[in-house]
């Protein structure tokens, strides 16, 4: 993640290409970061390559609640180009809830790659990168006075990760940034974009994501990211993705550097524990309900299911009856009294399958 456009978080005297450019080698480059910015070396980095076997689903994740989105007011909303991304302002009339606290939206920016590289995201699933990631950046208001402060304190930024695609067809909510690119090229151009649905620009199952603890993902590095990145992808076209790599410059005047590859690698996920909201089996990520009985009411349980062979798999306390005829199963708690579970498929299969 990028600087969030508070100088207060960067000391002046560092190259700006230190700062800015994540892919740059040499000296400046981020393998150098924690010589002047320890915490950029410390073990709990951003972004990470989310390895799906490994995640442990919580079925006490609660849903993802943006509330402001879909009407981001009357003002016309800042696009810059701060020479490491484009960046779009947006008001605190944007906030999540289903955290602990009140976050409230500061700015959104992308990362992508460059002509001819396939990768451009920064955090990736089961190793593989997309063509670009958008960030949506909040603080908790209910605990801190302003971004700055949150952004020192553990868990003070909570940032959305969307990963992003190339699909067939345009995107008209990613049209509101991409179409006015022309107007920001040179570093530190500024635009207005009339207020838009800044829900479009998410995902539609917003019940699927993962949750882990974080950094920024440029210096200073901070460790107080708490990351939400979705498991569902959003789509451009591929004429919106040429706009992203070959439109915008890094720098103001000769000679122009394009701004490309400003996204940092993957960092060690070290003892970190990576949560997902969701389940899955070989062909996707499903939910389950699980009933005691026809008679009573559904368990705040979750089971994991094989989809391509309706084996039921352990999880937490349950074991594997041998029945394999699917939805039918029928599993055992473990405990002093074992009970049969029936799961019922909250959609049909070919909706389940995401």
């Amino acid at each position: 993640m990028p600087p969030l456009g508070m100088q207060a978080f960067y000391p002046p005297p560092l190259p700006l290409i230190q700062l800015y450019c994540p892919q740059t080698t040499g000296p400046h480059g981020p393998d150098h970061w924690p010589d002047s910015y320890p915490e950029c070396g410390s073990n709990a980095q951003s972004p990470i390559n989310i390895q799906t076997q490994s995640v442990t689903f919580d079925p006490e994740l609660p849903a993802l609640q943006p509330h402001g989105y879909d009407q981001p007011g009357t003002k016309p909303l800042e696009l810059h180009n701060n020479g490491h991304t484009v960046q779009l302002s947006l008001p605190p009339t944007l906030h999540l809830e289903g955290f602990s606290g009140k976050y409230v939206a500061v700015q959104l920016h992308l990362h992508w790659g460059q002509k001819g590289s396939p990768g451009g995201s920064e955090h990736q699933i089961n190793s593989e990168a997309t063509a670009a990631e958008l960030h949506i950046v909040h603080y908790d208001s209910d605990s801190y006075e302003s971004l700055s402060e949150a952004a020192q304190r553990p868990q003070g930024l909570a940032v959305l990760g969307i990963l992003i695609e190339v699909g067939e067809t345009k995107n008209p909510a990613y049209e509101h940034i991409l179409s006015r690119l022309h107007e920001i090229r040179h570093k530190d151009q500024k635009t207005s974009v009339p207020p838009f649905n800044v829900t479009e620009l998410l995902p539609p199952r917003l019940e699927q994501y993962f949750r882990y603890n974080g950094s920024l993902t440029t210096p200073p590095c901070y460790q107080s990211v708490l990351w939400t990145v979705f498991n569902q992808r959003a789509q451009i076209s591929i004429g919106q993705l040429e706009k992203l790599r070959e439109t915008l410059f890094s720098t103001q005047e000769e000679p122009l550097t394009l701004l490309v590859q400003n996204h940092r690698v993957p960092q060690p996920l070290n003892q970190r524990i990576v949560l997902a909201s969701f389940i899955q089996g070989r062909r996707g990520w499903v939910t389950r309900k699980v009933w005691s009985s026809p008679q009573h009411k559904p368990l705040r349980h979750r089971l994991l299911l094989d989809i391509m062979d309706a084996t039921p798999h352990a999880y937490q306390g349950a074991s594997k009856t041998g029945c394999r005829d699917w939805p039918d199963n029928t599993v055992g708690i473990v405990g002093r009294h074992t009970s049969f579970l029936q799961t019922t498929p909250t959609e049909n299969n070919e909706q389940a399958l995401a």
